[in-house]
């Protein structure tokens, strides 16, 4: 059998390959409302959101959600109805029911704080 080679990319065109990606998203990165802050809460919402939705969907009903749900406390004692009313229109609804249990994991286990740690996550 015969053996294959890939070719690598040399280092130096890794380092140049990063560095023009990064200038690329400086100029172009759009506004976003999951962006306006670090904040763990907002950014995991918004990628579970925008799982299979397009970015120019996602946003009102992130704002949306935020507003009615603004930290992940707010979110873990929330009932399912409400959040489910919240989630309307943008479906895949077991998104949401995960999410609901992992912030209510997040809130029971860790002090409400999102780890940063991927050891305290997995322990």
């Amino acid at each position: 059998m015969k053996e294959i080679t890939i070719p690598t990319i040399e280092k130096i065109k890794i380092d140049e390959f990063q560095k023009d990606l990064v200038s690329w998203f400086l100029e172009e990165q759009r506004e976003l409302p999951w962006r306006e802050n670090k904040d763990p809460y907002r950014v995991w919402v918004s990628e579970i959101m925008l799982q299979q939705t397009r970015v120019d969907t996602v946003i009102p009903y992130f704002n949306r959600f935020v507003e009615w749900f603004p930290t992940l406390e707010d979110f873990a004692n929330a009932d399912e109805e409400k959040i489910l009313k919240a989630w309307e229109g943008l479906g895949y609804y077991s998104r949401v029911r995960n999410l609901h249990s992992a912030v209510q994991e997040v809130k029971a286990s860790y002090n409400g704080i999102v780890p940063d740690d991927p050891e305290e996550i997995s322990n």
